[in-house]
C-alpha cells in the first residue's frame, strides 16, 4: 500500500470508529459527565489516571477541568495523579508499581469522589488496583477502556460506569478515549455554563 492511500485508511479507520462509538457510547458518555458533574457540584474531586497515551489523556483530562475547556470559567476540582514523578518514583520503588495510584487514592479519596481510569486494555495492575482503591475510599469509578475491558472491568462494581471503546486497535481506541474526554468537558461546560449561541 502506498504511503498515502496508509494514511488515508488510517483517517477512514478512525472515523467509523467514532462514528459507531457516538451511538453506542453516547448514553454511558452522558452518564459518565453527570457523575463527574454530580462529584464536583457537592465540592468533590475528580481523579485521573492511566499509563502510557492513558496517562496524557488522563492529565488532558485534568487541564480541561482545572483551567477551562473552550469557555471562561472557574476552574474544577480535578488531579491527575500521574504527574508526580517523585510519589510514583518513590512508591514504585519502595512498594511496587502496581501501587502508584492506589497509593494516592487512599491518601487523597474521600467518598463521593469520582476516579477515572483510562486504560486501553484494561489488564494494568495499577488501574485494577487503581479500582480497588477507589472501592475502599467509596468513590465511584468511571473506566475508560477498549478491546473486552479486561481485568479492570471484571474490577468494577454495578454503580461504577465503563466507557468500552468497540476496538482492538490500541490507536483507535485512544483517538475515541480523548474524543470522550472532551465530549464529558463540554457536556459539564454546558450544564455550568449553559448552551452557547
Amino acid at each position: 500500500m502506498d504511503r498515502l492511500k496508509r494514511v488515508q485508511q488510517n483517517f477512514d479507520e478512525s472515523i467509523t470508529l467514532k462514528t459507531e462509538a457516538a451511538f453506542s457510547l453516547g448514553p454511558k458518555i452522558v452518564e459518565a459527565a453527570d457523575s463527574v458533574l454530580a462529584c464536583l457540584m457537592a465540592n468533590n474531586k475528580l481523579m485521573a489516571c492511566g499509563n502510557g497515551g492513558s496517562a496524557a489523556d488522563a492529565q488532558h483530562l485534568s487541564s480541561e477541568m482545572l483551567n477551562r475547556f473552550e469557555r471562561e470559567r472557574p476552574g474544577l476540582a480535578a488531579i491527575a495523579l500521574t504527574t508526580d514523578a517523585s510519589t510514583i518514583t518513590s512508591v514504585a520503588n519502595d512498594y511496587q508499581f502496581a501501587d502508584v495510584f492506589s497509593r494516592q487514592i487512599r491518601a487523597l479519596g474521600r467518598p463521593g469522589d469520582v476516579v477515572m481510569a483510562f486504560s486501553t486494555s484494561g489488564q494494568s495492575n495499577n488501574i485494577v488496583s487503581a479500582i480497588d482503591a477507589a472501592h475502599d475510599q467509596d468513590a465511584r469509578v468511571v473506566l475508560v477502556s477498549g478491546r473486552d475491558g479486561g481485568e479492570a472491568a471484571k474490577t468494577l462494581s454495578k454503580e461504577d460506569i465503563e466507557i468500552r471503546v468497540p476496538s482492538a486497535s490500541t490507536a483507535r481506541i485512544q483517538e475515541v478515549h480523548i474524543m470522550i474526554v472532551h465530549c464529558i468537558c463540554d457536556l459539564i461546560d454546558d450544564h455550568l455554563l449553559g448552551y452557547p449561541d
